[in-house]
Formats: structure tokens, C-alpha cells, sequence
């Protein structure tokens, strides 16, 4: 494994925050979720495969587990995750062929064409210029390789019991990631940014997690520890921006809560795009 450092002076706002909690919670999200989204992608032995905003390395595993025999570039602009991720890696994937790379993927440090596939998930959100980013990715991508994106989309939040307290905690999380310059709701987006960013062949596949009381272990993975837990973690900046009181916030959460409960049930559907560089 080899590491290279760049100019990163341009932040890129991720309203999640970088705790552990964060970072585990990543990690129980990329494992529930693997066989849903990772399902089809696959690289070939010796493909030039960059992982744009690998974050922890939750996904990285995943796609290293798929393709042990390519060789991947991973990068992200925060070090502090860079670093988790490559001791993830070693832990679940030693001796995979991988360069770690610290910086911007809207200044990506390669020649044009270095790259077979590109690969992102849960990126473009928080990103205030999403085509920007698709465009500078296309740069780096050789004629007729191909890119994949996954993104969430919270208005596809579908549960039982539905209350106004839930769909409120859920709001709050929509409009602190609007004002960080990102969109949890852009999902649906995926193929025009696809398209107006020049690549073709642009395919979207919904891909929906369902959990009720007949799976409790999704339940307890998916319900519980990644959605809810994703919702729970922005109580501060809901509480600092005033859109709500602690007291509010714990009671709109509480319904929330509901949906994991025997006689609740939970649905969210996820977007997994492809496309070709022309």
C-alpha cells in the first residue's frame, strides 16, 4: 500500500461530523447494505479502479472483496478518515493492491485517461456542485470506462406509524445538509447529473431496503443503526440552528423510533447509477 498527500485547501462540508460513532455507524451501514448495492459490480483482475471519496473505507472493503485482484486508488479529502480507512483495509483486506490518496476530487492529481472504472458512494450529497465533480471525474477516466454512483434519497422514506414528529426529524436533516451545500435528496437526480456532466449510456436501478417485524435483524441493522442513528446524530446542529428544542427533538425522534418497534416497519430506497465516459 503506498500513500500520497495533495492540496486539499478546499472543504467540502459533511454534516454527519467525523466521530467514531460516525465511523461505526458507516461501517454497519456498508455491511447491511452490501449485498443490495454491491450486487453486479464487480472489476476485473488488473482494472485501474479509483474510489472517489472513500471515507472510512466502509465501501472500500466491499469492493475490494468483489475484485481482490484490482488495483484500486482510494481517496478522500479528510485525512483523519484516510487513515481509519486504511486500517480497515489492512484488518479485513491485507495485501490488496491499493494507493491511499489525500485530496480533492475536484482537483484530481492524474493524467487524463488513468482510469478503467471510477466508483462513489454516498459522495455527490454533499457536494455543492455535483456536475463539477462528474466532470472533473470524467477527465480522469479512459474512453469507454465506466463509473458508478450510489447515492440515498431521503424523501423516499416510506414508514409505519407515519406521524409529523418523525417526518420532522427527518426535514431537519434534509435542510442541514441544504445549508452545507449539499442534497440528501438527490437520488432522483442522478441521471441528468450523469447526462449533463457528458457521460452516456447513463442507467439508474432503485434499490430498496425493506425491514419489518419478519426481519429483525434488519430491523436492528438497518432501521435502528444506520437510519435512525443517522437521523439521531444532527441533534446538535438541529438544536443550534433553532429548529428545534431538546425537547422537541427527543420527542419527534421517539416517533421515530416507533418504526422499529414489532408493529412498525420501514422502507428507504437507494439509487445505484452507471455510465460510460463517450
Amino acid at each position: 500500500m503506498t500513500t500520497e498527500t495533495l492540496n486539499t485547501d478546499t472543504d467540502t462540508a459533511y454534516v454527519h461530523g467525523y466521530s467514531p460513532v460516525e465511523a461505526r455507524r458507516l461501517g454497519d451501514q456498508a455491511d447491511t447494505l452490501a449485498a443490495l448495492l454491491h450486487e453486479g459490480t464487480a472489476y476485473p483482475p488488473g482494472s485501474r479502479v479509483l474510489e472517489a471519496g472513500c471515507g472510512v473505507g466502509a465501501q472500500t472493503v466491499h469492493l475490494l472483496t468483489a475484485g481482490p485482484d484490482m488495483r484500486l486508488t482510494a481517496m478522500d479529502l479528510s485525512a483523519d478518515s484516510l487513515a481509519r480507512a486504511r486500517d480497515r483495509v489492512s484488518a479485513q483486506a491485507p495485501g490488496a493492491d491499493i494507493t491511499w490518496v489525500h485530496g480533492d476530487l475536484h482537483r484530481l492529481p492524474f493524467p487524463e485517461a488513468s482510469f478503467d472504472h471510477v466508483f462513489l458512494c454516498f459522495v455527490l450529497e454533499h457536494l455543492a456542485d455535483p456536475v463539477a465533480a462528474l466532470a472533473a471525474l470524467r477527465r480522469v477516466l479512459r474512453p469507454g470506462g465506466t463509473i458508478t454512483v450510489i447515492e440515498g434519497d431521503h424523501g423516499s422514506a416510506l414508514f409505519h406509524p407515519e406521524g409529523p414528529g418523525a417526518r420532522r426529524t427527518i426535514d431537519h436533516l434534509v435542510r442541514l445538509q441544504a445549508e452545507a451545500g449539499g442534497d440528501a435528496l438527490i437520488g432522483r437526480r442522478l441521471h441528468p447529473l450523469l447526462s449533463e456532466a457528458g457521460f452516456g449510456r447513463v442507467e439508474v436501478r432503485p434499490r430498496t431496503m425493506y425491514a419489518d417485524a419478519a426481519r429483525p435483524a434488519l430491523v436492528e441493522s438497518f432501521t435502528r443503526r444506520t437510519f435512525i442513528a443517522m437521523v439521531e446524530a444532527v441533534r446538535p446542529g438541529a438544536l443550534a440552528a433553532g429548529l428545534a428544542t431538546p425537547e422537541e427533538f427527543e420527542r419527534d425522534l421517539a416517533e421515530l423510533r416507533r418504526t422499529a418497534e414489532p408493529d412498525g416497519t420501514f422502507l428507504y430506497t437507494f439509487f445505484k447509477a452507471t455510465a460510460v465516459n463517450p
